[in-house]
C-alpha cells in the first residue's frame, strides 16, 4: 500500500519484502476503489487542527526499528502509473504540517520547563515562521546546558511506519549539525500525537 502511495491497513504490520505479484494484485484491487477516491484525499487533505495535550509524559514513543529487506525485482512493465499519491498530498497539507511544529513547540517548552529550565524554554522559536521555511528545521530549541537544538517536524494522519518525505536542505543540516539536528516524527496526529 505504501509503494502504491496509499496508507498502510491499520493494525498490519508494513513489510519491505514481498512478492512482486502481490504488488500486481494490491494495484488492481485498489485502482478500482472509486470510494477509496473520495474518502483519502479527506483524510489527508483536511485542515489540521492543534490536539490539545495536557499530559506529553504520555505522547512520547521510541522510534521503529529499521526494517532491512530485500524486495524481489519488480518488472517495471508489469506496473502503470497511479493518479493518487496520498502520502504525498498529506505532507503538503500545511495546515497540517503548522499544527504539527505547533505542538512541538508545546512539548520542547514543557520539556525544558521539566528540566528545571524556563527561562530557556520562553527562548523557543519557530523558525519556519519567524525565518521563513527552507532552512531545514522548523523549530529551534535548546538544551539545558544553553546548547542549540534544531527540530524538523514531520506530522502524518497514519501510522507510525508511514514514510514521510525529507528536503535537500533538510538532509544537509542533518548531515552538517549532527549533534543538534533532531527529526521529531508525529504519527496518528489526528487521533492521539505521539512524537518520535
Amino acid at each position: 500500500m505504501i509503494d502504491l502511495g496509499l496508507p498502510y491497513v491499520r493494525g498490519d504490520k508494513p513489510r519491505v519484502n514481498y512478492q512482486p505479484l502481490l504488488a500486481i494484485i494490491a494495484d488492481e484491487q485498489v485502482r478500482g476503489k472509486t470510494a477509496l477516491d473520495k474518502v483519502a484525499p479527506a483524510a489527508v487533505e483536511q485542515p489540521a487542527v492543534l490536539p490539545t495535550v495536557t499530559d506529553f509524559t504520555r505522547v512520547k514513543s521510541d522510534a521503529p526499528q529499521c526494517q532491512l529487506g530485500v524486495a524481489e525485482p519488480a518488472d517495471p512493465l508489469l506496473f502503470s502509473g497511479m493518479k493518487r499519491d496520498y502520502l504525498e498530498r498529506e505532507a503538503l497539507n500545511q495546515s497540517f504540517g503548522l499544527a504539527g511544529e505547533q505542538f512541538i513547540l508545546q512539548f520542547e517548552h514543557w520539556r525544558l520547563i521539566a528540566l528545571g529550565q524556563p527561562r530557556l524554554a520562553d527562548r523557543v522559536d519557530h523558525v519556519s515562521q519567524s525565518k521563513g521555511d527552507g532552512l531545514g528545521y522548523d523549530v529551534l530549541s535548546l538544551e539545558s546546558d544553553g546548547q542549540e537544538r534544531s527540530i524538523e517536524v514531520k506530522a502524518t494522519t497514519f501510522g507510525r511506519n508511514t514514510p514521510f518525505f525529507v528536503s535537500r536542505s533538510e538532509l544537509a543540516l542533518s548531515n552538517v549539525a549532527k549533534d543538534q539536528f533532531n527529526l521529531y516524527r508525529l504519527f496518528e496526529f489526528r487521533k492521539a500525537p505521539s512524537p518520535v
